[in-house]
């Protein structure tokens, strides 16, 4: 079955979704955006993705994709006009930006979970979690000391693919993230973001509308 439009199942507040939300906004790809609400998920996307999880794209043609780094590829791969994506002739930023959002995707998801929802691992000890995460929190504002974004002078792909965890993680105790001033660097990056019309735009509350 042919789409007019692609459609990219979604939740607002899900920072995977933020992420493929912002490629795909970026890359003026027009998708049918789904406001999916997580405790009623819809039978048409559980049958695209039994995982059930977002996001989840479908293409016109009928093609699934329902992994956020995989959508941010599939849409820069469309259309890249800020240049995002790493410069394929430099070798150590492709490697850098890999090795964080690896690591953002992994250890420092797994820290931010412990922080944020305690209650979901009664069995571990999450005590620790907030110090665990600010490794990586460490890591990034190292970087940010010496240039205004991750990679350098210019928004990649590794701003966009990490930014809206690093929100999730500040926003659970925000007072002590910004009384924080050995994160500085970091703190003006995540505000520039948050405060950012490419964030505003796809943040704005609709439950089902075009993403253009």
């Amino acid at each position: 079955m042919l789409n007019k439009l692609p459609l990219l199942y979604s939740f607002r507040r899900c920072p995977y979704a933020m992420r493929a939300r912002m490629a795909l906004y970026v890359a003026k790809v027009q998708v049918e955006l789904i406001e999916v609400a997580l405790k009623e998920k819809p039978a048409d996307m559980l049958a695209l993705s039994p995982k059930g999880t977002v996001p989840v794209l479908q293409l016109e043609e009928g093609q699934v994709i329902d992994e956020s780094l995989a959508i941010m590829d599939w849409a820069l791969g469309q259309n890249d006009p800020d240049n995002w994506l790493p410069d394929a002739t430099s070798n150590g930023a492709q490697k850098l930006c890999n090795d964080l959002i690896a690591e953002n995707d992994s250890t420092f998801k797994n820290a931010l979970d412990r922080y944020k929802y305690p209650q979901r691992y009664p069995e571990e000890d999450c005590s620790n979690a907030r110090d665990d995460g600010i490794e990586f929190l460490s890591k990034l504002n190292t970087l940010l000391t010496k240039q205004p974004y991750l990679l350098g002078k210019t928004i990649t792909y590794a701003d966009i693919a990490t930014f809206p965890f690093i929100r999730q993680f500040a926003n659970t105790d925000l007072d002590w993230f910004q009384r924080n001033s050995s994160l500085q660097p970091l703190q003006i990056w995540l505000d520039n973001w948050v405060n950012s019309l490419l964030f505003e735009s796809i943040m704005e509350k609709h439950r089902t509308r075009l993403l253009d």
